[in-house]
């Protein structure tokens, strides 16, 4: 067992202990049954107190991975024996290092170049058209305007939703669509929906870790699986729902956050096969369909809403601050999915589903995602340029906001985000993608603010350096 321990480091040498022990297990490093060091051995090994020890290994009895013997010693917990709490101080600290890379993104500050950003820029949105739908609902029927919306969210605009699902061989009826706060909201509201504390959930590695942060404080069990470029890896999805057994399964298939991918048909088929033979629902993320300038294939699609629950958003193509997205699901479904989203919430705007409505009758929203999607490739041929002028692998995506880029000559990336850090340059180290924070040397950048110079006179000289 290999553990990195400082006392340099801001986090107790308690925690440091706790924390590299349960990232092993979770990693399958440490199986279950194997035999941990002995408290003194331990203590030896890395200078600290046996008490430092005695408290690290009472902490992960009491978490459920390990398990004390009398007169033997710690041994790791089978899944049987494991009895994940609700939420460890430790998980919470994962959590918040993903929020802390949120904040720091959405923060209002001067002068910071912010290539972190899951956004585009709010000079490339439609900000005249959403000022004219704005004027227009306000001057309509305003009795409205003091009500509580609909449960499902405003009909006309599930009834455009459905057309519009029906463009991609999604037949969604009105009724199966649920209108929610953005994407955000409606993973969440799936989330409470199956999972319970201690529940393992399948999710994309590398993925989309505002969704990972969320999952932790529900206190799921984050399994990562392996991502490829035409989706994820069918034998370890096979593999791991197997031995695991999850109750869902979180997935992106058009434009993927963060490497940019998109499903394949034949990879779509075995995902879906896995879902039979282990009986997990799937969640397909599609936030980022807007950006695709052509037809792929999706899971719901394919399956038309009997297992897969499909999930969209205008977040980010008309405004981040109208927060409208949608899940579309089974006829029971999505009337369960509903209650949670009353229970939690009560309802959502319908001012601002009306606005979303509004613009997409006019027929301006295609001609703005058109302009959209021809600005998001020039500025990834240009962020490319960047990125190969100075070393960094990628793939080039079929479209989308990001860049999955490899640095070269390192382990973690890590080190190179602290450094832009320091130059007001906010960058997304590959580790916050990762379900369980490893460690890789793999960045996202938004190609929306790669061009930047300031971008690439920074990796001038932190290559320089090197």
């Amino acid at each position: 067992m290999q553990l990195s321990l400082s006392v340099d480091s801001a986090l107790p040498l308690v925690e440091q202990i706790v924390e590299g022990v349960r990232t092993q297990i979770e990693d399958r490093l440490l199986r279950p049954g194997a035999r941990l060091p002995a408290i003194r051995q331990l203590a030896e090994r890395h200078s600290v107190s046996r008490f430092t020890v005695v408290e690290a290994y009472d902490r992960l009895v009491a978490q459920g991975y390990l398990q004390s013997r009398r007169g033997a010693g710690f041994f790791v917990a089978t899944r049987e024996e494991r009895v994940a709490p609700a939420l460890p101080a430790a998980q919470r600290q994962r959590a918040f290092d993903v929020a802390w890379l949120m904040r720091r993104g959405l923060a209002d500050t001067p002068g910071v170049l912010k290539l972190s950003a899951g956004w585009l820029p709010p000079s490339w949105m439609d900000q005249e058209g959403v000022q004219r739908a704005l004027r227009t609902v306000a001057r309509g029927d305003a009795a409205r305007i003091g009500c509580y919306g609909e449960p499902l969210g405003y009909a006309p605009l599930r009834d455009q939703l459905s057309r519009r699902m029906a463009g991609i061989d999604i037949e969604a009826h009105p009724e199966q669509i649920v209108l929610t706060l953005g994407a955000s909201q409606a993973l969440d509201i799936i989330a409470r929906h199956f999972i319970h504390p201690g529940d393992a959930v399948l999710v994309d590695d590398p993925g989309y870790y505002t969704l990972f942060g969320a999952l932790r404080l529900l206190g799921a069990r984050l399994i990562g699986v392996p991502r490829r470029e035409d989706g994820p890896d069918p034998e370890a999805l096979e593999r791991l729902a197997a031995e695991y057994k999850p109750k869902a399964f979180f997935t992106q298939s058009v434009l993927h956050n963060p490497t940019g991918y998109n499903l394949s048909a034949a990879s779509a088929y075995r995902v879906l096969q896995a879902a039979e033979r282990h009986d997990f629902v799937i969640v397909e993320d599609d936030t980022y369909a807007d950006f695709y300038p052509g037809t792929t294939t999706r899971l719901a699609s394919l399956d038309q809403l009997r297992r897969v629950i499909y999930v969209g958003s205008f977040s980010k193509t008309l405004s981040a601050n109208l927060r409208v997205g949608y899940i579309a699901a089974s006829h029971d479904l999505a009337g369960e999915l509903a209650d949670i989203k009353l229970l939690t919430s009560v309802g959502t705007s319908e001012v601002v589903e009306q606005v979303v409505h509004r613009m997409l009758i006019e027929g301006h929203f295609r001609k703005h995602v058109e302009r959209i999607q021809n600005r998001l490739a020039e500025a990834s041929a240009r962020t490319a340029k960047v990125l190969d002028a100075h070393g960094l692998r990628y793939c080039q995506p079929p479209g989308g906001l990001f860049l999955w880029a490899e640095a070269p000559d390192m382990e973690d990336a890590t080190p190179l985000a602290e450094a832009a850090e320091a130059a007001n340059i906010v960058l997304a180290p590959g580790r916050l993608f990762r379900p369980q924070l490893q460690p890789t040397p793999y960045l996202r950048f938004n190609v929306a603010y790669g061009h930047d110079l300031r971008f690439s006179r920074f990796l001038s000289n932190f290559m320089s350096a090197k």
